[in-house]
């Protein structure tokens, strides 16, 4: 009896890898699944990994995402926010869906396309993972070419930087030169608005964003 791709039950926080996926087989799971579905899918030169985020995961997706924009407003830099959107690469045999993705000094060849062709578009200019259910493989991000990316475990964020083809942790992000800390910044607010709220912690963010620029 062959097993339909609509069949696989993934419970919440867990993920399944499935190995010897052909890239046919990957396109096909994406359409049976189809854009509207809670699960993440993710492939690597034949290593298919479906994840179930939980709703932990998801907040700090959002809220550290949100973070992302207040820095980028208040630099005044132009961006575009794809979130989750799949980013494939069938030459290279690799697709992903990071938890949240900007394009940012690649804006301007994106904005208000609704589709991303990675064989004439570049890849995201800083993407996120939250890594609370799953440890991120960074070869989707190396091969597709993706220059920042940020990993939060649940407690401690890591900047990584795309340097000759692999990525190197660093304090700072090139993103925000003016911005210092943020690896440790960012998780305390993002403590702080689980215990005194959204709107209330973001104000604080953007105030103290507002400060580190002025004094550089």
């Amino acid at each position: 009896m062959q097993v339909q791709l609509k069949q696989i039950i993934v419970p919440p926080g867990q993920q399944l890898l499935m190995s010897d996926i052909s890239w046919q087989m990957y396109e096909q799971l994406l359409e049976e699944y189809g854009k509207k579905r809670g699960t993440r899918i993710n492939y690597s030169q034949g290593i298919l990994e479906i994840m179930v985020p939980l709703p932990e995961h998801e907040v700090n997706k959002v809220i550290i995402g949100d973070f992302v924009k207040i820095l980028l407003e208040e630099q005044n830099l132009e961006f575009w926010s794809l979130g989750s959107a799949t980013f494939k690469s069938k030459t290279m045999k690799q697709g992903l869906e990071a938890d949240d993705c900007f394009y940012i000094e690649n804006e301007a060849i994106v904005r208000g396309k609704k589709r991303i062709d990675l064989t004439v578009e570049p890849p995201p200019d800083l993407a996120i993972e939250i890594d609370i259910t799953s440890r991120t493989q960074f070869d989707n991000y190396q091969v597709l070419g993706v220059g920042e990316l940020w990993r939060f475990n649940g407690t401690k964020l890591e900047i990584n930087v795309l340097q000759a083809g692999q990525y190197v942790q660093v304090s700072e992000s090139p993103h925000f030169p003016r911005v210092p800390f943020l690896n440790q910044v960012i998780p305390h607010y993002l403590e702080q608005s689980k215990m005194e709220g959204r709107n209330k912690t973001m104000k604080a963010f953007r105030a103290w964003v507002r400060t580190q620029i002025e004094e550089r």
